[in-house]
């Protein structure tokens, strides 16, 4: 989809009925003229489970390394990347208490899928009318119904 040197946009977003309960995670890569929609869910989960899984799947989505905007409705995800991860690693990931940091398989999967990238964070508030938001959104609420009708994988 891209080369060294290309510029992709990355909207994220995931969503619990219930939390836990069943849940969803969108990702929507956009790359010039070209987009690629992503979506997955588990059928017990939790909200914050399902906002590091689409970031983990949109930028595992990509070949190359590429300069990544990723724009996400989660605080969560956003700070954990860029106030809080480097220190739970030098921590054996614990926390500043000690305390083993919740989702560490999530954030070292994360840590790993943003290595080869230039990746620029962006947060946005949920459901305040940004397009692409919206979009992944839907998307996530989706794959969350899906997994809630189905109980399992589909």
């Amino acid at each position: 989809m891209t080369s060294a040197r290309d510029r992709v946009e990355l909207f994220t977003d995931g969503a619990c009925l219930g939390n836990p309960g069943p849940g969803g995670w969108a990702a929507l890569l956009r790359a010039g003229p070209h987009e690629r929609e992503l979506s997955g869910g588990e059928a017990q989960t939790t909200n914050n489970r399902m906002e590091l899984m689409a970031a983990i799947a949109g930028l595992e989505a990509l070949k190359r390394p590429c300069t990544v905007d990723l724009t996400t409705d989660s605080q969560y995800v956003k700070r954990g990347v860029e106030e809080w991860m480097a220190r739970w690693r030098a921590n054996g990931w614990r926390t500043s208490d000690r305390q083993p940091v919740k989702n560490r398989d999530l954030w070292e999967r994360l840590s790993t899928a943003l290595a080869s990238h230039a990746v620029r964070w962006h947060w946005v508030k949920g459901h305040a009318g940004h397009d692409d938001n919206e979009r992944v959104d839907v998307l996530a609420r989706t794959a969350a119904q899906t997994f809630a009708t189905m109980g399992s994988e589909p």
